[in-house]
């Protein structure tokens, strides 16, 4: 009897190891530059990212605090500014870096890339007493971004335009209100969140109506993608996992709303997918959460 309890026992203990949590497997595969923590850089603008009480916040931030308890991971908070994150990816002081990054060829050649977590169109945030919708209307104006921001070369492009570079959104923001600028070209996430909260400001936003092949980067389909080092490619499939599973529950849709983000812009592709033979297969669809009935 006492070897039959045996050969029960051991049956047991094989199939319990069979059986484990795929993520516990991942766990153990996923390296990260400080075992047992997962480093992101982040900027701290909402709705985008956030750190409070222990946990990442923000539309980004809650992605991926998600994908860091999948596999076991304490976040360990990185903020700083963002002409800092993509450097510190590469320089492998972080694991990831957050913050409504949109892809780009180039960033996708020094970074690995996630999939989208979702999609914008870029615009022009003016004092609500203008109108101001294409790139035409830009032309001589002084106009502010953000250091770092993919589209630079494209504004430079522009007729007449005086740009600014700022550190901060809060900043390219108060320069605006206090007349100094004209326009600001941000985040759009960001741009709208801050906007929804502060109607005192007499700001608005316009996504651009422009659709030209000579300014991709300004008038194009936006993804949102979180940015991690090329040599840490089990990490990008985990957190890649994740944000396949958001998708396809459509549980972005309910983050979504807590920060704002609930327009079918956000969620469902309307444009050329530019990843397609270059970061992804040829075949590669753009994932999409399509409004329930």
């Amino acid at each position: 009897m006492l070897h039959r309890h045996i050969r029960i026992a051991a049956l047991l203990a094989t199939l319990a190891a069979v059986f484990i949590p795929h993520t516990s497997v991942l766990a153990q595969q996923v390296e990260t530059v400080e075992k047992g923590l997962l480093t992101i850089a982040f900027t701290g603008d909402m709705p985008g990212t956030g750190y409070q009480d222990g946990k990442m916040v923000g539309y980004d931030g809650e992605i991926l605090q998600r994908a860091s308890e999948a596999v076991k991971l304490k976040v360990k908070p990185a903020l700083m500014e963002w002409s800092g994150t993509i450097a510190s990816v590469q320089s492998k002081r972080v694991d990831v870096m957050a913050g409504t990054m949109g892809w780009t060829e180039q960033r996708s050649k020094i970074m690995t890339l996630s999939d989208p977590i979702h999609y914008f169109k870029n615009g022009i945030t003016q004092a609500d007493k203008n109108n101001w919708s294409r790139l035409k209307d830009l032309e001589g104006r002084k106009v502010g971004t953000i250091t770092g921001f993919s589209f630079i070369p494209e504004l430079r492009k522009i007729g007449g335009l005086q740009l600014s570079l700022y550190d901060t959104s809060d900043a390219a923001v108060r320069d605006l209100m206090a007349g100094r600028i004209d326009a600001v070209i941000g985040d759009p996430p960001v741009m709208q969140y801050a906007i929804s909260r502060n109607p005192q400001w007499h700001i608005r936003f316009n996504a651009f109506t422009d659709a030209s092949p000579d300014f991709p980067l300004l008038t194009g389909l936006g993804q949102v993608v979180f940015g991690l080092n090329k040599d840490n490619p089990e990490l990008a499939k985990a957190v890649n996992a994740e944000i396949a599973k958001l998708w396809q529950n459509c549980e972005l849709r309910n983050i979504g709303k807590t920060y704002g983000l609930v327009q079918d812009v956000w969620f469902v592709p309307a444009g050329q997918n530019s990843r397609a033979g270059v970061d992804r297969p040829a075949g590669w669809s753009l994932p999409s959460c399509k409004p329930t009935a």
